[in-house]
């Protein structure tokens, strides 16, 4: 039976509680399928969607109060990732159940917190009612909402022909997003597990929705087109647990279908021509082990189509064999090294100075079967890497965070080994991070439109990517500049860059500290003789610096 709400034709009311990944891990501004299904199907049914994001809220409550007539409400919200967000935060519970004491009309709300909540890493999701809600969208939020709304039977599992046209009648949605036009729109191009009839992964609720369910690479294409016609220039192939799989067919470890990804990526470009970021997420080491040559093919496909700086993220989880074959993983490390290195590869060559294509590694600890020795195993794993000379973007360490109806639920070490999980993350930081970021953007790395989403005395941008390096500049910018910084130094987490041209007799003398090879001493000497008329008056000073073809000697 659908919900009787009067008023159609009125404003809708859609809050974003809900962000992808945190800052050292994923994306920039972003807008997930999810807001923009709802949008769908509001406009669908009649109503005019108005967007907010948690964030919005925060920083202006009153920004509800002109919409106390909105005959419908609905939160997406819920945390997969635990960890630092940059740019964006998810609501807490206490704000998810706060704000649905507030929200005007039939209020509903959505997203992974139907799988349940947790504050952070280390702790059970807790599935429980949330309330001040009228109704939980349960399993796709937007079929979910489109039962309630038109009185229709929701879909068996997700139905991309409807998904399909919800996702371009919501396409103009992103125009709301306090970021817009730098906003990140990430894409669904299936939902379900190939190994679910095993049981998948323990920790994983991907097989949930049971064997993979496809989209076209024409739904896909439609959505984009809608999307760029609506001003977006970012998109992410995400939402699937392997990409190199798409429409693949069936099995446990598909075999890749290059000329399938080669429709849908020529597909996007045809309807984003001026696309400025087509990045993936998600793939599967185990796929990569198991089809070698097919899997090469596809890495092809994605490198010949996407934009540099790309990641492919690999859930390895883990180093230990044992932990491995107690969770029903999807590969063994000499797999997963196999996957590094054919990744490195493909992907590794540079354009525009960054890395085309690079791999990142997903460590999840708190698995059943982890003892001490785990660890180790993923520190002689890490330094095999770097011994190898292979490049990797980045590396995740989360601690299990296992939602009702998983086997990790119940089955797991949470709480057994947390000093040893301490030294690790302390290990990867200062002796994996530190080096890796220094072989993968060397001093003299151009990174071009740094967005600013933190200013200060040193100001926090990133690019819009899939996990894209956090950039710290020491100087004073302004929230939303795009700036074309260069690399200068490197943190475990991060890198420090210089805008570009560097203003040599301008830049503060904090600043001239940052460039290679000055340190303090020089800079205090470049100070005091500047201006510097050419690069031959600056390197009698400060010799030859990695930035040499960046500094630009304009006085002021």
């Amino acid at each position: 039976m659908s919900v009787k709400i009067p008023g159609k034709s009125a404003a809708a009311l859609i809050i974003d509680g809900y962000v992808d990944e945190p800052a050292c891990l994923g994306v920039p501004p972003y807008i997930s399928p999810y807001v923009r299904t709802i949008s769908g199907v509001l406009i669908s049914q009649g109503y005019e969607p108005r967007y907010l994001t948690i964030d919005q809220l925060r920083k202006d409550p009153r920004l509800l109060s002109g919409l106390t007539d909105a005959p419908v409400s609905v939160m997406i919200a819920g945390v997969t990732v635990p960890g630092k967000y940059l740019g964006g935060t998810p609501a807490t519970l206490t704000e998810v159940q706060q704000l649905g004491r507030q929200m005007p009309g039939k209020k509903f709300v959505g997203g992974p917190i139907g799988f349940g909540y947790s504050a952070g890493g280390g702790e059970r999701a807790v599935k429980q009612a949330i309330s001040g809600f009228d109704h939980l969208l349960e399993g796709s939020p937007a079929d979910s909402l489109f039962s309630f709304l038109s009185g229709e039977s929701p879909s068996p599992g997700p139905s991309y022909s409807r998904y399909d046209s919800w996702a371009v009648q919501g396409a103009g949605i992103i125009r709301q997003h306090p970021g817009f036009p730098m906003v990140m729109c990430e894409l669904e191009t299936a939902r379900g597990c190939s190994r679910s009839y095993a049981g998948g992964c323990s920790f994983c609720t991907e097989p949930f929705y049971g064997p993979p369910r496809y989209r076209s690479a024409d739904g896909v294409a439609l959505e984009v087109g809608a999307l760029y016609q609506a001003g977006a220039r970012h998109f992410r192939l995400g939402r699937q647990p392997d990409l190199l799989t798409f429409q693949a067919g069936t099995g446990e470890f598909p075999r890749p279908r290059a000329d399938r990804l080669e429709d849908l990526f020529s597909g996007i470009r045809e309807a984003a021509p001026g696309l400025k970021t087509l990045h993936i997420d998600n793939v599967n080491p185990g796929t990569i082990a198991r089809h070698g040559e097919a899997a090469r093919d596809a890495l092809r496909v994605i490198v010949a189509y996407h934009t540099p700086g790309d990641v492919a993220a690999l859930g390895m989880e883990t180093a230990d064999p044992r932990v491995v074959n107690a969770n029903n993983l999807k590969a063994m490390p000499d797999e997963v090294m196999e996957a590094v290195r054919m990744i490195n590869q493909e992907g590794g060559q540079r354009t525009g100075g960054i890395p085309e294509l690079l791999p990142g590694l997903n460590f999840v600890t708190g698995l059943a079967g982890e003892t001490p020795v785990t660890y180790d195993l993923n520190e002689k794993f890490l330094v095999e890497i770097l011994s190898a000379g292979l490049m990797v973007r980045r590396v995740n360490i989360r601690q299990l965070m296992p939602f009702e109806g998983t086997r990790a639920y119940t089955e797991n070490t949470l709480g057994v080994h947390q000093a040893r999980f301490r030294k690790f993350k302390e290990f990867v930081r200062e002796h994996f991070d530190h080096p890796m970021l220094e072989r993968v953007f060397p001093a003299g790395t151009l990174l071009r439109e740094v967005l600013i989403e933190e200013e200060g005395n040193v100001s926090f941008g990133r690019q819009m990517g899939s996990y894209p390096i956090l950039v710290g500049i020491p100087l004073h910018l302004a929230r939303g500049d795009l700036v074309d910084a260069v690399v200068v130094d490197w943190g475990s987490r991060s890198v420090t860059a210089l805008p570009v041209p560097v203003m040599v007799n301008t830049l503060p003398s904090r600043a001239l500290v940052w460039l290679p090879g000055v340190g303090k001493k020089k800079a205090g000497a470049l100070t005091m003789k500047r201006p510097f008329r050419d690069i031959e008056a600056f390197r009698a000073v400060a010799g030859e610096t990695a930035i040499d073809p960046f500094l630009d000697f304009t006085s002021p």
